[in-house]
């Protein structure tokens, strides 16, 4: 019909102006003129492809006989408008049979033949449409957008979906473990077709709010709410259920719509909170607001979760000490309870029904396993405030605190590298999580600043099938860097900075000091002086990071009385510059094991990159390992807040 095909016309014609106005190409864009030739050609074979994701013509051929949404604008009186019209006619008739052919690159799509069968479906809004693709693979660069093409590509492989797109690299990865897959085998096409059925409904849901303009694409929220919901939720509930639960995580939507700079706001120490709730950075409402009256009648009570008990865990057994000097602290203004065992999300959610029960105003967990049972909670439980030990993810329902323990470590390197006889220093570390990357290079540039001959020999204590002691033996080293602290009862001296003598005894040197309970009154102190809330820091669509270092008083490393009283004094020296800022040893030039990471007059590193760093330093001796060589208890801890996601 000639009336519809003008119909079309017309919006086309409001599209090419539209796109003109705004010094945009007005017609759809010819891959040809968008890519490098002779690039390769991998059959896809048939499938219905989503009309959304067609983003132009394969040749630059017809290309001015349509909008760039492909509606027309030729002359009512031309041999095309006719054709149109009659394709429109036996659309209405009997559907479009015969499919299309396109190419596809970077997960979109250009019509090789079809442009009239696209146009028309479109217009009549057509959903999916069946096409015969090609595709054509981009060469591999380091760049991100082609790094997270290639991961599609693997995920195409055992799940075939075009829809579902994300922003970061590891998500489809992360999306495979959550349904219970992985990136190597095929799917099963019930989980195929439940998950294609889950994001459709999702996105029919997630688009009509967010009504454009996100940055984050909607399999990035539709991976945020399968972290927090199960997928048969969306398979089985209601939309106005859905809608409730969307709106519900609203705000960790918002953060994850930052760039990765933006989505974390990270409080260096107590200073920039008072800073923050003052009336100058307030505001008239920072004095008009009171902070709650909290007495011996109306204590403020918090629940520490710990995933192992403090007889067992020399980190839980420091928490635990945090929690008894935070009662000593505020005696009947502050209220405490313990819950051991919490190593499970069953366990995790029994014990913040227990806390809510008891109406506790703060829940804090003291791994970074257990943020995605803790998020979940903090969902369902809104009047609870909840902390999670941990630095650098991203939530707003959850805030997040850590120790810039880098910094003890570079002293502590320093210190090693003054007693090592052989320029040989073992270093021991756990998990490679946020921050632990960074305690390995601080520890190393400290000690060559000392000695530069000295080699930092790594080793990994959650490695599978090994033995870091051996490891460490075997390269002849007798200064040791092992576990922070010790078991509580543990005879042993083998903690901090250590050294192995002929004889077998062990002097201990020196050891790094992580004082909770002067941060966890700290942090207390903000909820009784009503500051937790200021609103120059809690946004809702940012995440609140705490990452306080030795000038906090959060920090510090304790010396042996045997060493050198010039050892005592050489880490002293360096401690005060540290505190007053005038050094750090991720300033002037950096070199990691493959390459300059920053040249001498370039600025020091930013927390950011301190915190997400993923490489080590030039005088480390072993490497970072991936999820495959961890042993089965580090991997929780790892997937949630591990460096280096592409292999992890």
């Amino acid at each position: 019909m000639i009336e519809e095909y003008n119909k079309a016309r017309r919006i086309g014609e409001k599209q090419v102006h539209k796109a003109i106005a705004a010094g945009g190409y007005p017609y759809p864009p010819a891959l040809d003129d968008l890519i490098e030739p002779g690039l390769p050609e991998y059959p896809v074979g048939l499938t219905e492809i989503p009309m959304s994701m067609i983003a132009g013509t394969k040749v630059s051929d017809r290309q001015n006989a349509f909008s760039y949404d492909f509606m027309p604008v030729l002359n009512e009186k031309s041999e095309f408008a006719f054709k149109w019209s009659n394709l429109y006619d036996s659309q209405m008739e009997e559907g479009i049979r015969e499919p299309i052919k396109v190419y596809e690159y970077l997960r979109r799509f250009y019509v090789q033949e079809g442009n009239k069968r696209v146009s028309v479906s479109k217009y009549v809004k057509i959903p999916l449409i069946l096409a015969d693709v090609t595709r054509l693979m981009p060469r591999k660069r380091d760049e991100k957008d082609i790094r997270i093409y290639y991961e599609f590509v693997d995920f195409y492989s055992v799940a075939p979906i075009y829809d579902i797109g994300f922003s970061e690299e590891g998500s489809y990865a992360r999306l495979a473990e959550m349904v219970g897959q992985n990136m190597k085998d095929p799917w099963p096409d019930d989980v195929v077709k439940s998950v294609h059925s889950a994001y459709l409904y999702f996105a029919q849901i997630f688009e009509a709010k967010a009504r454009g303009g996100m940055k984050l694409t909607t399999g990035d929220a539709f991976l945020l709410y399968l972290k927090i919901y199960r997928l048969d939720s969306l398979l089985n509930e209601a939309k106005s259920e859905i809608t409730r639960r969307i709106n519900k995580i609203w705000n960790e939507v918002l953060v994850q719509n930052h760039i990765d700079s933006e989505k974390i706001t990270l409080v260096e120490s107590p200073g920039k909170l008072e800073e923050a709730a003052s009336p100058q950075v307030g505001g008239l409402l920072s004095m008009l607001v009171k902070p709650a009256a909290y007495t011996e009648s109306n204590p403020l009570k918090v629940a520490f979760l710990f995933d192992k008990n403090p007889e067992s865990s020399s980190w839980i057994y420091g928490h635990e000490l945090g929690r008894n000097r935070l009662e000593q602290a505020y005696p009947g203004i502050v209220e405490t309870v313990r819950f051991d065992g919490c190593g499970t999300d069953a366990a995790i959610r029994k014990a913040v029904e227990a806390a809510a029960a008891d109406l506790d105003d703060l829940v804090i967990s003291t791994s970074p396993a257990q943020m995605p049972e803790i998020l979940r909670c903090a969902i369902d439980y809104p009047q609870i405030k909840f902390m999670n030990c941990s630095v650098n993810l991203s939530h707003n329902a959850v805030r997040c605190y850590y120790g810039r323990m880098y910094e003890a470590k570079f002293l502590m390197g320093a210190l090693a590298a003054s007693v090592a006889d052989n320029h040989r220093i073992g270093y021991r570390a756990d998990y490679p999580i946020y921050g632990t990357i960074a305690n390995i290079n601080a520890f190393a540039i400290g000690a060559a600043l000392v000695d530069p001959e000295a080699k930092l020999y790594l080793s990994w204590s959650t490695k599978k099938n090994t033995n870091w002691q051996e490891e460490l033996f075997a390269e002849g080293v007798s200064i040791i860097s092992g576990p922070d602290m010790i078991r509580p009862g543990e005879a042993s001296r083998e903690y901090g900075i250590y050294r192995y003598s002929e004889d077998g005894s062990v002097q201990n040197l020196a050891m790094p000091v992580w004082d909770w309970g002067r941060y966890y009154e700290l942090i207390v102190d903000t909820i009784l002086r009503g500051t937790w809330d200021a609103k120059a820091l809690a946004r809702k669509d940012q995440a609140l990071n705490y990452w306080w270092g030795m000038e906090s008083q959060v920090i510090d490393v304790i010396l042996s009385e045997k060493l050198s009283y010039y050892s005592v004094k050489m880490v002293n020296t360096l401690k005060k510059a540290l505190v007053a800022g005038t050094l750090n040893p991720f300033d002037g030039e950096l070199h990691s094991q493959e390459k300059l990471i920053k040249a001498a007059d370039s600025p020091r590193l930013s927390n950011e990159e301190i915190i997400r760093m993923n490489w080590l330093n030039d005088n480390v001796v072993g490497s970072i390992p991936v999820m495959e060589e961890l042993n089965e208890s580090a991997k929780d801890t790892v997937q949630v807040s591990g460096v280096n996601e592409s292999s992890v």
